[in-house]
């Protein structure tokens, strides 16, 4: 598939998902044999970790689709970053979503402020561009929304190997948006 199919793809699986019609295809015993031989997956999803967003089931995809990376915030720490850097780079991954979603708790932590924690504080402080860039007061799901623009940006500045990729055409970095609510994935 190009990288105009796969987004078409994940956003066919979506429609499923939203409208109650999942497939649900290859999650049997039959491809977790296959999946022993190796690995393909057509896109990487950043995600937050947040229970109530699962990207597999979301765009409706089954085993060995989809490299999922999920951290709280959908930020791009180190270990994030090296984990697509390893798709890109050894799995041919050709598609990177980075998708936050309504009501994140980890972006509301980020704008509350307050000590949290070292490890909690250190998390949030990667969300603090998106706080400054919607403004202040602005409501919650316009910094989850500038937050994963600017983490789908901010993978080319801090890797190599995905910037080479991206900047070469090999790889596409897109943004979007779950709603909680319909499950709909917007693609911004």
């Amino acid at each position: 598939m190009n990288k105009d199919e796969v987004l078409n793809r994940l956003k066919e699986g979506n429609g499923r998902f939203t409208a109650d019609k999942k497939e649900g295809n290859l999650q049997d015993k039959s491809r977790r044999e296959e999946l022993t031989k190796g690995q393909a997956p057509y896109a990487i999803v950043l995600s937050c970790a947040d229970s109530r967003v699962v990207p597999e089931l979301a765009f409706d995809t089954g085993l060995g689709e989809l490299f999922t990376v999920r951290v709280a915030g959908n930020i791009a720490n180190s270990s994030s970053i090296a984990s697509m850097e390893y798709a890109v780079a050894n799995l041919g991954t050709e598609i990177i979503v980075v998708m936050g979603h309504e009501s994140c708790g980890a972006v509301t932590a980020a704008m509350s402020g307050g000590d949290n924690g070292y490890n909690l504080n250190h998390l949030v402080s990667h969300i603090a561009p998106a706080i400054a860039a919607s403004g202040k007061d602005a409501p919650v799901n316009d910094v989850v929304k500038k937050n994963a623009q600017l983490t789908a940006e901010e993978l080319k500045t801090r890797s190599t190997i995905i910037k080479e990729a991206a900047d070469s055409g090999k790889v596409k970095i897109v943004s979007a948006y779950y709603n909680l609510d319909s499950g709909k994935v917007d693609f911004l």
